[in-house]
């Protein structure tokens, strides 16, 4: 063989090596997904795992032991004026057992804020969250912290956006809310009937 062979095998030889290590330089960055098969669709949402790792590993552990089939989407809670904005929440059934409640992650520790398709946690005090969730089918920026705010002025924990469906996400805070409200607060906007959630698996 001569040496401009060896040369060109050299060559292609490093560009390989460059090209694997770029590939594990982007699996070793990407963002865990999670596909949510509800009975209105398919809802697809990444996980910012690096900048909300609480946040995202306690939905991550609900999903990986199935506590999240069975759920429901329960709640669609549309802006004043604006039918078309809004959340939608859900989470496991009554008879899934809960994990222990987490540390409240706020948008002000994370940088990530409550816009169109953010997923985030529900909660009543901070540092209650356990399995519930919420999805917004617009911005919400209200949902974010706001320090020096009085009262509860924490917000809520963003940990995620939706990559695909959000069409269903849409569709969903359309649908009846005469359902019965567990709060005064919750009056017209528990779903009648509540939205199954099929499955949630991990997608990537």
């Amino acid at each position: 063989m001569d040496s401009a062979s060896i040369a060109r095998r050299s060559l292609l030889g490093g560009a390989g090596l460059l090209l694997t290590g770029a590939d594990h330089a982007r699996a070793a960055a990407a963002k865990p997904r999670v596909a949510i098969q509800t009975g209105k669709g398919l809802i697809v949402v990444e996980l910012e795992d690096k900048r909300a790792p609480i946040s995202s590993a306690n939905f991550l552990r609900y999903v990986d032991a199935k506590r999240y089939d069975g759920g429901t989407i329960y709640r669609a809670s549309r802006d004043v004026g604006a039918p078309t904005q809004g959340t939608i929440e859900g989470g496991p059934s009554d008879y899934a057992r809960r994990f222990p409640p987490i540390p409240h992650e706020s948008t002000t520790m994370t940088g990530l804020r409550h816009k169109a398709g953010t997923l985030s946690l529900a909660r009543n005090a901070p540092g209650t969250a356990t399995g519930d969730f919420f999805i917004c089918a617009s911005a919400e920026p209200f949902l974010d912290a706001h320090p020096g705010a009085p009262g509860d002025n924490l917000g809520f924990a963003a940990f995620g956006q939706v990559v695909q469906g959000m069409q269903v996400v849409r569709a969903i805070l359309a649908l009846p809310t005469h359902g019965k409200a567990l709060t005064p607060m919750m009056k017209g906007q528990m779903l009648s009937p509540p939205v199954p959630i099929i499955g949630m698996t991990r997608a990537g």
